[in-house]
C-alpha cells in the first residue's frame, strides 16, 4: 500500500494548516480510497505555529485582549502545552494580518508584549515564542515596553517605540521589567537568519512587504542601528549580527536584548515536536503546501526543513502562487500545483477550499502523482 504524507504549512489569512492538509487529504482518499493517507500540519514558527504546537504534544488556548498593530483592541490566544509551557506566535497579536491596511513605521509588538505579560502572570514560566509573521520593525522594544521596560527621549519622557521613533531613545532603563521574566525560559523561533541591521537586515529585506517605501525602509534601518548602539551601550552586548535578530522587524533582536531569549530554527524545532521522522517512515510521496511559494522557501520555511528531513522521497508542494525559480525547483526536484494559475487571487481569498480542491484534482491527475501511486 502507497503512503502519502500531507505535512502543509498554513495558507496565511485563509487556511490553517490543518483546513490545509484535511481538504488535500479529502480529495486523496476520495479519488484514491486505497491509498494510506497520514496528515501532518506543521509551521515554520510564523501564522498557526501555536495551533500546530499544541495539536502535536497537547495542551489548550487561552484567550485575551492585546492591542493590535494599529492600536485597536483585539482579541489574541497563546496556547498552554503539555508540562505548563506558554507558546505564543507574533501573528496572533501584532501580525500583519491583524491590522487594517499597512502601518511600517508606527506599528509596535507591545501586543506581543502583552501575551507575555498574561502567560507570566498565569505562572507560566518555559516560553516558545514563534515570531513569524510580523508587522512591526521596532526591534522588539514594543514588547519590552509591555513588559515594563522604559525608553526614555531627550526629555526624559518615556514612551513606546515604534520604526518611527527608535532613533529618540536615548536611554533604555530595564529596573522595572516584570520580575519573572529573570525566572522564565525564552526559546525563540525563527523562519529566518538576516541580522538585525544592514543590506540583508530586518529592514531592507522585509520592511517593503509591510508596506515601507525606499525612503522609510532607510528611517528603519537607521532606527534598527540606532536602537542596536544604546542596547550596547546599555548592556554590554551586541547581539545585531547573530543569525536570526532580524527577524520579525528586530523581535530576534529584542528577545535576545530583553528576555534572555535562544534563537532557534523554527522549522527544524517544530519537527521534532511533531515527531515528523515517524509520520514520514515509510512514505511514497510528500505533499506540502504553503500561500506563497518562493526562493526563501528554501532557506528556513517548511520546504527546506521538510527537504532537510524527506531525504530522496518525492515532495509535491501546493501553493497559492509560486515565485520560486526554476532552476531551485528543478535541483531539488519539487513539482508545483499552483492555486492562481487557475483561480483568480479574489476568488482564492474568498473561496480557498474550493481553489485548493480544484488544484488538488489537477495534482492527482498529474503524471508526477501517477507515476509515484501507480508503480
Amino acid at each position: 500500500m502507497k503512503k502519502i504524507l500531507i505535512a502543509p504549512d498554513s495558507f496565511k489569512g485563509t487556511l490553517s494548516a490543518k483546513q490545509v492538509a484535511d481538504v488535500i487529504a479529502a480529495e486523496v482518499t476520495r479519488h484514491y480510497p486505497r491509498l494510506k493517507v497520514e496528515k501532518l500540519p506543521v509551521a515554520d514558527g510564523g501564522e498557526g505555529s501555536v495551533e500546530v504546537i499544541v495539536a502535536a504534544v497537547g495542551g489548550t488556548f487561552e484567550y485575551v485582549q492585546v492591542q493590535s498593530p494599529d492600536n485597536r483592541n483585539i482579541k489574541a490566544y497563546f496556547g498552554v502545552a503539555a508540562d505548563n509551557i506558554a507558546v505564543l506566535e507574533i501573528a496572533q497579536s501584532t501580525g500583519i494580518t491583524r491590522q487594517v491596511g499597512l502601518h511600517p513605521m508606527t506599528s509596535s509588538t507591545y501586543g506581543f508584549g502583552q501575551l507575555i505579560v498574561t502567560a507570566l502572570n498565569r505562572g507560566l514560566r518555559n516560553f516558545f515564542l514563534c515570531i513569524g509573521g510580523s508587522a512591526s520593525t521596532d526591534a522588539g522594544c514594543g514588547m519590552a515596553a509591555a513588559l515594563g521596560v522604559q525608553f526614555l527621549d531627550s526629555a526624559g519622557q518615556s514612551f513606546v517605540p515604534s520604526g518611527a521613533t527608535l532613533h529618540k531613545i536615548v536611554r533604555i532603563d530595564v529596573s522595572d521589567i516584570n520580575p519573572w521574566v529573570k525566572d522564565s525560559t525564552f526559546t525563540v523561533l525563527c523562519d529566518v537568519d538576516n541580522p538585525l541591521y544592514g543590506e540583508s537586515g530586518a529592514a531592507y529585506v522585509y520592511s517593503p512587504q509591510k508596506g515601507a517605501n525606499s525612503i522609510e525602509v532607510c528611517m528603519l534601518d537607521q532606527g534598527l542601528r540606532h536602537v542596536s548602539e544604546i542596547c550596547k551601550q546599555t548592556f554590554g552586548s551586541d547581539y545585531a549580527a547573530v543569525p536570526g535578530a532580524g527577524a520579525a522587524g528586530g523581535l530576534g533582536f529584542g528577545s535576545m536584548v530583553f528576555l534572555g531569549g535562544n534563537l532557534r530554527n523554527g522549522i527544524d524545532t517544530i519537527l521534532s515536536l511533531c515527531n515528523f521522522e515517524k509520520h514520514f517512515a515509510g512514505a511514497d510521496l510528500i505533499i506540502t503546501g504553503e500561500g506563497k511559494l518562493d526562493n526563501q522557501s528554501f532557506s528556513g520555511k517548511v520546504l527546506s526543513g521538510i527537504l532537510h528531513s524527506s531525504g530522496d522521497v518525492p515532495i509535491v508542494s501546493i501553493c497559492g502562487i509560486n515565485d520560486a525559480s526554476e532552476d531551485l525547483l528543478c535541483r531539488h526536484g519539487i513539482t508545483v500545483f499552483e492555486i492562481s494559475k487557475g483561480s483568480s487571487v479574489e476568488e482564492s481569498l474568498k473561496n480557498p477550499e474550493v481553489c485548493l480542491k480544484r488544484v488538488t484534482k489537477k495534482m492527482l491527475k498529474s503524471k508526477a502523482f501517477l507515476a509515484i501511486v501507480n508503480t
